[in-house]
């Protein structure tokens, strides 16, 4: 594995809950979570639900602490690895802390940040590509009622609803059973 990919994604609630804040541009009320996958579209990890309101830079230093440790607890090797993340993902804050546990950041710098916009950063945009994959993989998340609108109120319960379903995803092999799963 050389390459990883970051991405958020909102979950609206209808039940009310834990870990809910009104987001404007879904006109909802959804908790927001951070997840890592590698270059097939496997999901490798995620960090606890925040709530929606806030933007995926909230508190990344321990969501991003969650993703590595659940990396180092399967025995996955997280130095040296290039992480691709979208313009919301850039600031320094997060550039240092990926430094300083030895990934390269390939990151698209924001322009509305100034404080990015002003240094250089290396940044390969036909690796940026494969960011792709995430996406992909979100909306596959996504393509679960249950997960897409958070019908329980317990943030824990959502939580691991989502582990359980990315450890589905991740041990099916089989194409049949991906498409059990997919019905």
């Amino acid at each position: 594995m050389s390459s990883v990919q970051l991405d958020g994604s909102h979950t609206p609630s209808r039940m009310g809950g834990e870990k809910l804040g009104y987001q404007g541009r879904k006109k909802a009320k959804p908790t927001n979570s951070i997840f890592l996958c590698d270059n097939q579209g496997q999901m490798l990890s995620m960090g606890s639900p925040k709530s929606g309101h806030h933007h995926d830079l909230y508190q990344i230093e321990g969501t991003l602490k969650e993703i590595l440790s659940l990396l180092s607890a399967a025995e996955i090797d997280h130095k040296g690895l290039f992480l691709n993340a979208d313009a919301g993902f850039d600031s320094e804050n997060l550039r240092q802390i990926l430094e300083k546990e030895e990934i390269i950041a390939n990151i698209k710098t924001n322009l509305r940040n100034n404080k990015t916009a002003k240094n250089y950063y290396y940044f390969d945009e036909e690796l940026y590509k494969r960011r792709f994959k995430i996406e992909k993989a979100n909306a596959w998340l996504d393509s679960f009622k249950a997960l897409f609108i958070r019908f329980e109120t317990s943030v824990i319960k959502h939580g691991i609803l989502c582990i359980i379903l990315l450890l589905l995803f991740y041990s099916s092999e089989n194409y049949k059973f991906k498409q059990v799963l997919l019905k």
